[in-house]
């Protein structure tokens, strides 16, 4: 089974460090993720991760003389885009092919897509191999998972996305939301797992096995919290498990570029910030980290279930 890998370090990992990547390290963290094997290196999003927002790092805007610049330094055919429908106009997208990109992945919310779904078909139209994100995964019900999923194909959609924003999945989980997101869409599956509960390899393991062809993973982790699925972890058991993954892989590079990351950029090393275990252990969004600051553990952990609606 040939997996279309994702490196997500420069975009997920922007939340570790404001965004704030130097152009330099960027270009050269392009390069060796190309070099390692990945099949396309999610660079920034466009416009924010959450809202507009001028002063966010480079990776948090995607501007037009970034994605020419990566472009120029990897091969247009891999570099990737991400964004929020909320944050973009019309001219966005064609905008970002100009420069270079030719992967966007547009999140979706469970209510509200309806203007997603008209991205997904201007990208498509424009030339970009387009997917969608579903964001919270954890929290949706599965007819919404089945009603998202149908509108974001039928309007063209190339894959869909299950995205552990909470970190909050189990194996178990994760094999039954990619057997039922695979039985409606018909096409590719994939995976963005987060780290909170330190079962992102397992969940990368359960997806695949339950048939995901695509994976998202960032070096060293780096990620929102306490990371995504260790990239350097997923490639090694691909190399040992996948003929055809270990082909394309070269383990080198990789490393190396692990080392950049942690002598480069010192919100790479890996953590795990005790309030985003409780986050994960009582499936709340990020947002919530603040409620749980302030107090000792123990209060932290009663406000978590009050929030969570735990008795």
């Amino acid at each position: 089974m040939s997996i279309v890998n994702i490196d997500v370090t420069l975009r997920d990992g922007g939340y570790r460090n404001g965004f704030n990547f130097p152009l330099d390290y960027a270009l050269t963290h392009a390069r060796l993720s190309v070099e390692s094997g990945f099949d396309w290196v999610e660079i920034a999003y466009r416009k924010g991760s959450l809202q507009p927002t001028p002063n966010l790092g480079l990776t948090g805007r995607g501007d037009d003389e970034f994605i020419a610049a990566v472009a120029r330094e990897v091969g247009a055919n891999h570099v990737a885009m991400i964004l929020h429908p909320k944050n973009i106009t019309d001219h966005d997208l064609p905008a970002m092919y100009a420069a270079g990109a030719r992967l966007v992945r547009i999140i979706l919310p469970s209510k509200g897509y309806e203007r997603g779904l008209e991205y997904i078909r201007q990208a498509r139209d424009i030339g970009f191999r387009v997917g969608v994100n579903f964001a919270r995964i954890s929290q949706w019900e599965g007819r919404d998972v089945v009603e998202v999923a149908t509108a974001a194909t039928d309007a063209g959609a190339e894959f869909v996305y299950l995205a552990d924003s909470n970190g909050s999945l189990s194996p178990v989980d994760t094999t039954d939301l990619t057997t039922l997101t695979k039985s409606v869409t018909g096409g590719p599956v994939g995976l963005h797992a987060h780290n909170n509960l330190g079962l992102a390899l397992s969940n990368a393991i359960s997806a695949v096995a339950a048939g995901a062809t695509w994976m998202d993973s960032s070096i060293q982790g780096m990620g929102k919290g306490p990371g995504n699925l260790i990239a350097e972890q997923w490639l090694v058991h691909l190399d040992r498990t996948d003929p055809d993954a270990a082909a394309r892989l070269h383990l080198g590079p990789a490393l190396e570029l692990a080392d950049l990351l942690l002598a480069t950029v010192p919100e790479g090393t890996p953590s795990l910030p005790l309030p985003d275990l409780v986050l994960g252990r009582y499936d709340l969004p990020v947002e919530h980290r603040k409620d749980l600051l302030g107090g000792n553990h123990r209060e932290g952990i009663t406000t978590a279930r009050t929030l969570a609606n735990v008795r």
